[in-house]
């Protein structure tokens, strides 16, 4: 696609967690599953220091939910709870802060002020978020950098239902920089090229988090005659590229939609007058459970036409009918609605669907959505549908929305604006002196282009390779053990590009691998004690069992290195155990025996030893055939 022809405009928004201690007390940063103590809260927003109401901040308080808390003292205090001021700004954190701004080549402010920004959907037990402008007006590359903030991190969401939301708070106030670009990206490629660079930036101050959750990217994105979406919570650098692609996939699709209206006549009017018609009786004759459920729980079903929608709601890229559906949740907390671009369907037969569309008097062109559940929430949910259907009348809203994990997005909330921001009375102000500066400048990392270099140089990495440690945030590690273990360079960097990333996957806390840990790993696979195949299971063993050894943890896993003559024994038995195999296949064969072999022998030889050992015998055996 010709990004340039569509008028394409994006910024980022990246979210880095700081491995500090929190930014407001002197709490360790660390996500900790205990509970120690819980609180309920319900929140309702404020004026900001102009007098005006943000109107994301009515939205969260008409859904009408209260907020659970629960916490650890391993991670919290009063603080976090809100019930002690907090303290001075971790200097620290702002030391870093100041750090990226100058490798951002931004202009500092003179006096850092924090500011409380309006949020009410329970990820603050305040009400707000604090945050503080370190900087304006920098660069990276070919990009400007419109601010870099430092801001402490939201609490964590744990479990939600219709009425409760339940946070964690052992993620709250753990620091976060925020590096804020301008509209200068000029296609998704170019978006996750930005981002890679920033991110591999803050990682170059050796004070950022690494793993799931600890870095999130934000990004803001118009076309012509679209608008702009702040699409939340993109979790990997690879998905800032696809969500873009399918956003504007998306946005392209509302214009046409808008279009399709305009040329059916449609009005503001129409839609904002159609009346809800009860259609409970007509569907008591379907066979749908999720009607059949609804009704005998005494519920009732609500119907209003969509004059002009058909063909309209369950397209390729926008689901109109899927928006109409979190717009009706998140308003009134209804679980769904059905509309009639899915019908027949759902257990709606063609009999019960036409007798639909006579009763709401449904023409060509016309479409309906049904809604299930109490009559309160039924009335705030159509008007919820309401306001979106007008709003396709424009096209593309401005609004917040969600990366979904199949790159997708969802409706979360209007766009905020400036009415969300007043100053923060607990937190002194922080003068910001030449003499700071200076000391931090005499203390700069390496820039990722210097870097990336030098690690080319002294490692003979390929590009590949270099670009996935930088971005990985490991460079240090990596070097202090390289140089410590030259001849375990490669399983060393296999370690922590490959085995982290699965070992996190599968639910292991990699924070918690410290370096007596890979110590401790690579002095024993040094000394030939087990195979650097058996790496991922010690690691996981010695995580899952502290007081244990490496020792043990060989032994337990069932580790412990075994000589050639050994190896060579037991190829030989597995290759006359499948003698007729080895006939047919020959050569073939030696991927699958390759295969049976390492299942058996895995992390107690080395792979390269097993391979040579097996093409040995597997030649002999083929020659005495």
């Amino acid at each position: 696609m010709d990004y340039g022809s569509i008028g394409f405009k994006a910024g980022l928004e990246i979210h880095q967690q700081l491995d500090t201690k929190k930014l407001f007390c002197n709490c360790p940063s660390k996500i900790s599953d205990k509970t120690d103590y819980s609180f309920y809260r319900f929140l309702r927003p404020t004026q900001s220091e102009l007098g005006e109401v943000d109107k994301a901040a009515i939205m969260e308080m008409m859904k009408g939910k209260r907020f659970l808390y629960t916490a650890s003292r391993d991670s919290t205090c009063l603080v976090e709870a809100d019930e002690e001021p907090p303290h001075e700004v971790n200097r620290e954190a702002l030391d870093v802060a100041l750090t990226v701004s100058i490798l951002l080549n931004a202009e500092i402010v003179d006096e850092i002020q924090v500011m409380r920004k309006i949020v009410i959907d329970g990820s603050n037990t305040s009400g707000f978020q604090r945050t503080s402008l370190i900087a304006l007006h920098g660069y990276a590359k070919d990009v400007g950098i419109e601010s870099i903030a430092l801001e402490e991190d939201a609490a964590r969401k744990i479990k939600e239902d219709s009425k409760t939301v339940n946070y964690g708070l052992d993620r709250l106030g753990i620091p976060l920089i925020e590096v804020a670009t301008s509209a200068d990206i000029r296609n998704p490629k170019h978006a996750r090229e930005v981002a890679e660079y920033i991110g591999s930036l803050l990682q170059s101050t050796g004070k950022c988090k690494r793993g799931l959750g600890t870095i999130r990217q934000d990004l803001n994105i118009s076309i012509r005659e679209g608008s702009r979406v702040e699409i939340k919570g993109i979790q990997s650098l690879s998905g800032i590229e696809k969500v873009a692609e399918i956003e504007v996939f998306r946005q392209l699709d509302l214009i046409k939609i808008k279009k399709e209206l305009e040329s059916r006549g449609i009005k503001k009017d129409d839609i904002e007058n159609a009346n809800s018609i009860e259609v409970s009786d007509v569907l008591a004759n379907s066979d749908s459970k999720i009607v059949k459920k609804s009704l005998s729980e005494g519920k009732k079903a609500l119907a209003i036409k969509l004059p002009g929608f058909s063909g309209l709601l369950k397209r390729e890229y926008s689901r109109l009918g899927k928006e109409f559906a979190v717009h009706a949740r998140i308003r009134a907390g209804l679980g769904g609605i059905i509309h009639s671009d899915e019908l027949p369907g759902y257990g709606i037969n063609k009999d019960v669907f036409d007798v639909l569309k006579k009763k709401l008097g449904i023409e060509e062109k016309d479409a309906f959505a049904i809604f299930l559940g109490r009559k309160d929430e039924i009335e705030k949910a159509i008007e919820a549908v309401k306001e979106r259907a007008v709003d396709a009348l424009y096209g593309v809203p401005e609004e917040v929305r969600r990366a979904l994990p199949d790159f997708t997005t969802e409706y979360m909330r209007p766009l905020p604006g400036a009415a969300r921001m007043y100053p923060e009375t607990d937190i002194p102000p922080v003068r910001i002196t030449r003499e700071k500066l200076e000391l931090v400048k005499d203390n700069l990392p390496e820039k990722p282009e210097e870097k990336l270099e030098r690690l080319k140089r002294e490692y003979k990495l390929n590009e590949e390779q270099l670009v996935q440690l930088m971005q990985s945030g490991y460079v240090k590690e990596f070097e202090s053990f390289a140089k410590r273990f030259p001849e375990l360079k490669n399983t060393i960097l296999r370690t922590f590009l490959n085995h982290f990333p699965e070992l996190e996957k599968e639910g292991i806390a990699i924070e918690e691998i410290n370096e007596e840990l890979l110590e401790g790993i690579f002095l024993s696979l040094n000394k030939g004690l087990f195979a650097k195949e058996g790496i991922p299971e010690i690691i996981k063993y010695l995580i899952t069992h502290r007081d244990k050894t490496i020792e043990d943890a060989i032994d337990e896993c069932g580790l412990k290195s075994i000589d050639k003559e050994e190896v060579r024994r037991f190829i030989r038995d597995v290759i006359e155990d499948r003698k007729e195999f080895v006939e047919k296949k020959r050569e073939s064969a030696f991927a699958p025996l390759m295969g049976v072999i390492m299942k058996e022998l895995r992390g107690k030889v080395d792979g390269k030893i097993i391979s040579e050992i097996l093409k040995e015998e597997l030649s002999k055996a083929i020659y005495h055939l």
